[in-house]
This record gives C-alpha cells, sequence and structure tokens, in this order.
C-alpha cells in the first residue's frame, strides 16, 4: 500500500515514520509513505499557500492552486506508472469531516493508494474538499492546529489493518471496535498485583468459558462507556436479552 500525504510541515512526520508500527510495515515493504511539500507546488518566491478569505473573517485559508496542482502531479505519476482507469482515494483532514472510525479505516486499508490532504489555517478553499477530495475525516469533536496529527492517526489506523503489518492476524480482529464493540479487559503476569487478582476464568484453561466470559465483558465495558456503539453492534438474540437485564429500557 502506498500513502501519499500532503502538508505544509513535512517535518513533522519524521519522527512517526522514523519507529513503531510506521517503520516496521515500511521495513518490511508493505507500506510506502511519501511526504510532499505543498508549498514545492507554488509559483511565488513567499511560496504562498493561503489567503485571505472572501468576505472577511478570522484568520487564512488554503489557497486551492498548489493544493491541486501537488495532489494532481503525484497522481499523474501513479496513474502513469500503474493503472490509467485508477481512482485513488484523497482524504483530507478537517474538523468538519466524517467521525474516522475502524469501519473506514479497514476499507481504506484495502486500497492499494491512499492520499491524505492535511488542513491548515481556518480552512480550505471549499473547492478542495468538493472537487479534490473524495473524503473529509475528523477525528473528534475537537479542533487542533493543523491537519498532520490527524493523518498520522489516520495514517496508523489504516496501516496497522493492512494484512502483514501487526504480529498476529488475531490482533486487529480482538481489539476495540472491531467487532462493534470496545475490548474486554486484558491481564498478564503476576496472578496477584498488590492484592487485586486476576479473574480466576482466565486461569482455568477452558478456552469456551474465556472466549465467552471476553464476549460478556466487551459488552458490559461498552454498554458502561460507550452505549451508543450497542445500538450498532451484532448482537445475539441471548446477549440482547443479556444486555436488556443490564440496562432495561426506559
Amino acid at each position: 500500500m502506498r500513502i501519499d500525504v500532503f502538508t505544509i510541515f513535512p517535518g513533522m512526520f519524521d519522527g512517526p515514520l522514523g519507529g513503531g508500527v510506521f517503520k516496521r510495515a515500511v521495513d518490511a515493504g508493505l507500506i510506502d509513505i511519501r511526504v510532499h511539500n505543498i508549498r514545492d507546488y507554488t509559483h511565488d518566491r513567499h511560496h504562498t499557500v493561503d489567503d485571505y478569505p472572501y468576505g472577511g473573517g478570522a484568520g487564512m485559508v488554503f489557497k486551492p492552486g498548489p493544493v491541486f496542482e501537488a495532489v494532481e502531479a503525484v497522481q499523474a505519476e501513479i496513474v502513469r506508472d500503474k493503472d490509467p482507469e485508477k481512482i485513488i482515494p484523497v482524504v483530507l483532514t478537517t474538523p468538519g469531516g466524517q467521525l474516522l472510525s475502524q469501519e473506514i479505516a479497514l476499507r481504506l486499508s484495502r486500497e492499494s493508494h491512499l492520499m491524505v490532504i492535511c488542513g491548515h489555517y481556518e480552512g480550505v478553499d471549499e473547492r478542495i474538499e468538493a472537487h479534490l477530495a473524495t473524503m473529509s475525516i475528523s477525528v473528534g469533536d475537537y479542533v487542533l492546529t493543523g491537519g498532520e496529527l490527524p493523518a498520522m492517526v489516520l495514517a496508523d489506523a489504516v496501516i496497522r489493518m493492512v494484512p502483514g503489518v501487526l504480529g498476529s492476524p488475531e490482533s486487529a480482529v480482538d481489539e476495540s471496535h472491531a467487532a462493534g464493540l470496545l475490548e474486554y479487559a486484558q491481564y498478564t503476569r503476576p496472578p496477584d498485583f498488590r492484592g487485586w487478582t486476576v479473574p480466576d476464568v482466565l486461569l482455568s484453561g477452558n478456552h469456551a468459558l474465556i472466549r465467552k466470559w471476553r464476549r460478556e465483558q466487551s459488552i458490559l465495558r461498552t454498554l458502561a462507556r460507550r452505549p451508543d456503539l450497542l445500538e450498532k453492534a451484532s448482537l445475539t438474540a441471548e446477549e440482547r436479552q443479556f444486555v436488556q437485564q443490564l440496562h432495561p429500557p426506559p
């Protein structure tokens, strides 16, 4: 999978790309991440990428020209070398975008190419979002100083779903949100730490019982922390009844 990131602060990506899951995926040849400086596609001596918003208002707005030129130049390179008919997803990171979810990350991980535009300043010219980006993504209901951190979050969420990136194929299956529920509680050695003990069921060796316990714990944790997720979760009739007993409808 190849990911092209478009930003005015390419240096921000040096640290994250140099370690952890990013580095392992790149070293293994599973991921190819390329960071492009949008300023390289400007045509004035100051490398201007922003301007005042029409109609007035605070802050500056990303100009469409440099962003379009940067993305289209890379698109042309990929299409020329690979597949002339290919449509490459172009994601804009913006607080006004669709909230990033595990489902979106999984869908994007199945693409062979992904482009990410890091929003900045007060916003981007609407024509970037309307005519260049194929999807707008937000990582939460809050505002950051730029789209670089959301781009890193998006890239991390996506590449860890690519087959072979994580050490165990089950890692991405069992974790929170993968099945529409939060992940169950995890324990490791020692079995007794400061008087806090590991649940007996996990020490029983009964794998069927452990699976049942973990499923119930996922439901309980989701009910306590994110009850909204249960409305969409895939639960059996027995599990629905279990939820109703714990949290009967008003």
